[in-house]
């Protein structure tokens, strides 16, 4: 399965960032099989690159596949924007953007009940992660190459 990392540079050799890079699945290397997600991800820079890994499923690896956007999806978010920590090797599932991060937010700050943001919680697009969030996860990709994002104008 080819996978795609939006970013400023090309990442040939992919690393687990900490701290304040930690999104919805906590530390590790992001990554989608949309590319035109990857894409949108690379526009914050001023010099969007994609790269392209071919991602070996490895059956030893400890995976999370979140299908849906679920009640334990939103938990397992809320507990890693937290700062909590997990055991699993690889996390798949829905991206939650910029909009959503901010509905996440309120529920985490008793500004929504958990009733209201699953009404609010409506993506306008398909969005799709992958986290690698350990040493051996990343051991399954296989850099392909990248490429400079045209930064068009609409």
């Amino acid at each position: 399965m080819l996978i795609y990392h939006g970013g400023y540079q090309s990442v040939e050799t992919p690393q687990i960032l900490e701290g304040e890079f930690a999104k919805d699945f906590g530390n590790g290397f992001y990554c989608t099989e949309i590319k035109v997600q990857a894409a949108r991800w690379s526009k914050r820079y001023s010099t969007p690159i994609v790269s392209t890994y071919v991602y070996k499923v490895n059956s030893n690896l400890k995976i999370l596949h979140f299908e849906d956007m679920t009640e334990e999806w939103l938990d397992f978010i809320v507990n890693c924007r937290n700062g909590v920590k997990h055991d699993y090797d690889i996390v798949i599932g829905a991206m939650a953007d910029d909009q959503i991060y901010n509905y996440v937010s309120d529920y985490i700050n008793g500004i929504l009940t958990r009733e209201q943001f699953w009404v609010l919680a409506k993506f306008k697009y398909p969005t799709h992660q992958i986290n690698f969030c350990t040493k051996e996860a990343l051991d399954c990709l296989i850099f392909k190459g990248s490429e400079e994002v045209k930064n068009e104008r609409t």
